[in-house]
């Protein structure tokens, strides 16, 4: 347990990442409200991007941006270990872009499941489906 304690405090924002994942997958597999489940969808997202988010930070590291002041500057082997990686920051401000665009098609959808059968429950928009197929037989 004395041991248990200082590693589950250093890596205590991955278990809150797992946790919000876990609310979002809930809220995506178990509400029947489509609004719920946009929110739980946004949720997972964010969880995700602010996982590896934090797998790119680095302690006592520096950016990527090389100042060369002379020409023997350019010939000194560069050190990786001292340098932020940029490459998930850079994903994630793609997948930053994907979940706007998620969430604008989704809220779109929402309002237009909701013209055509004035209510967003799931239970509710299946029973009318049923109904309008009994009648058309």
């Amino acid at each position: 347990m004395h041991e248990v304690l200082p590693f589950i405090i250093s890596k205590i924002n991955y278990f809150i990442y797992i946790i919000l994942m876990m609310l979002g997958m809930y809220g995506i597999f178990m509400k029947k409200n489509y609004m719920k489940k946009i929110i739980g969808l946004n949720i997972l997202q964010t969880s995700i991007i602010l996982f590896f988010i934090s797998i790119g930070a680095k302690n006592n590291a520096t950016l990527p941006i090389l100042e060369l002041q002379n020409d023997h500057d350019a010939n000194v082997a560069i050190q990786a270990v001292n340098y932020i990686n940029p490459l998930p920051h850079v994903l994630m401000l793609t997948a930053i872009v994907v979940a706007v665009a998620t969430l604008g098609v989704a809220l779109a959808m929402v309002i237009k499941i909701y013209k055509d059968y004035k209510t967003i429950e799931e239970d509710k928009i299946l029973f009318q489906t049923a109904e309008d197929t009994i009648e058309n037989e």
